[in-house]
């Protein structure tokens, strides 16, 4: 059985962040993911996870603007800068967190460019962080209209150009579905690069059970692949969290 992680950005929303690590250890997980963790020191963050026992498996770097702005802008032309600048932002997190993956938020744009300069800042940031492990995530359209990196043989493509090491593939289950409408077959497909996974209820995006996606099924299949990396709850729960958990092994 794969190992489980919480995403504590939408995971236990009803209580304060520095307490969903405890109550994330308690219902079963054994390590968990934020999204953007920089409104809180990362001294007080690592300690709530070591508290609980937990191993922080993801950050995302640092978007634009998330109180209802851009998600990222890794492929945006005219921010290399500011990409530079908020990656190394997103480095000290992780350093800091212990953090296994830092994800690069690719961002929205139809510009021509958009690809060059995924690449080019893609580059930069593997050679920045030679010990790191970098992940792209493709993102369904229709959740995040214009986001660049919306296709999973794109995402592939850029990988097997840059060649990086460090650089790999984030899977989520849920924008899996949308996209190809066989979440199963796209993992099958892409398994060689991919680092992480993120699952979801499709659609809707609530608990992992029903609907379109056989996650026992998916999970044997992970089982059967050797896959040894995080699984990650991302979803938006319909009630209290803990009250959606049957799912979860041992929940």
């Amino acid at each position: 059985m794969p190992r489980f992680a919480a995403n504590l950005t939408m995971l236990f929303t009803e209580i304060p962040m520095e307490e969903r690590f405890a109550a994330a250890a308690g219902a079963g997980f054994a390590g968990v993911e934020i999204l953007f963790p920089y409104d809180i020191p990362a001294a007080t963050l690592s300690r709530k996870a070591v508290a609980a026992g937990l191993e922080i498996v993801l950050i995302n770097t640092p978007p634009p603007n998330w109180a209802g702005g851009p998600r990222g802008f890794a492929a945006v032309p005219g921010l290399e800068e500011r990409f530079r600048y908020d990656f190394d932002r997103a480095l000290r997190f992780a350093r800091s967190l212990r953090s296994r993956h830092i994800h690069v938020m690719a961002g929205t744009t139809g510009d021509a460019a958009a690809r060059a300069i995924f690449i080019r800042n893609l580059a930069w940031a593997a050679k920045r962080a030679p010990h790191a492990s970098l992940t792209i995530e493709v993102i369904n359209p229709t959740d995040k209209p214009g986001y660049f990196l919306a296709d999973f043989e794109l995402a592939a493509e850029i990988i097997a150009e840059l060649g990086a090491p460090n650089l790999g593939l984030q899977f989520d289950a849920y924008h899996a579905q949308a996209i190809t409408g066989d979440a199963i077959g796209a993992w099958r497909e892409y398994a060689p690069i991919i680092r992480h996974i993120q699952i979801a209820g499709y659609p809707g995006r609530h608990e992992p059970t029903g609907g379109e996606i056989d996650y026992p099924a998916f999970f044997a299949a992970l089982d059967a692949s050797g896959y040894r990396g995080w699984v990650s709850a991302e979803y938006n729960p319909e009630h209290l969290t803990e009250n959606g958990l049957d799912w979860l092994p041992g929940g």
